[in-house]
C-alpha cells in the first residue's frame, strides 16, 4: 500500500540548487528508512543519501557529501533531498525508495534492500 512520488527535478546550471521531494501515501513515512538513488545514462544506479527511521543515522555518498542534505518533514509525510553546488556529473534520474519497516537502519551500498520505489524525477545540470 505504500507509494512514493518524487518531484522537484529540473534543469539547473552548474553551481545551482534543487530540492527534491519524496511524498508518501498509504503509511507514515517516518516509519521507514528512506534512500535516494540516482541513475545516469550509461551508468549503474548508485546510492546518494539515506536517512534511517526514528531519527536515526544519515549517510551520504562521498561524491555528494557537503553539498546534499537529506531531511524529513513528518507533518507533510515527505522526505527531501536538498542539492546545492550542483555539478554536471549530478545529472541523473533520482529515485527515492523505502526499506521494510522491520529495519531501522538505511544503507547505500545496495538498492535491493528497498522494496518500494518512486517513479523518479529527472535532474539535469548543464550550462
Amino acid at each position: 500500500q505504500l507509494q512514493l512520488v518524487e518531484s522537484g527535478g529540473g534543469l539547473v546550471q552548474p553551481g545551482g540548487s534543487l530540492r527534491l521531494s519524496c511524498a508518501a501515501s498509504g503509511f507514515t513515512l517516518d516509519r521507514y528508512a528512506i534512500g535516494w538513488f540516482r541513475q545516469a545514462p550509461g551508468k549503474e544506479r548508485e546510492g546518494v543519501s539515506c536517512i534511517s527511521r526514528n531519527d536515526g543515522s544519515i549517510f551520504y555518498a562521498d561524491s555528494v557529501k557537503g553539498r546534499f542534505t537529506i531531511s524529513r518533514d513528518n507533518a507533510k509525510n515527505t522526505v527531501y533531498l536538498q542539492m546545492n553546488s550542483l555539478k554536471p556529473e549530478d545529472t541523473a534520474v533520482y529515485y527515492c525508495a523505502a526499506r521494510s519497516p522491520v529495519f531501522r537502519q538505511c544503507v547505500l551500498s545496495t538498492s535491493i534492500v528497498y522494496p518500494t520505489w518512486g517513479q523518479g524525477t529527472q535532474v539535469t545540470v548543464s550550462s
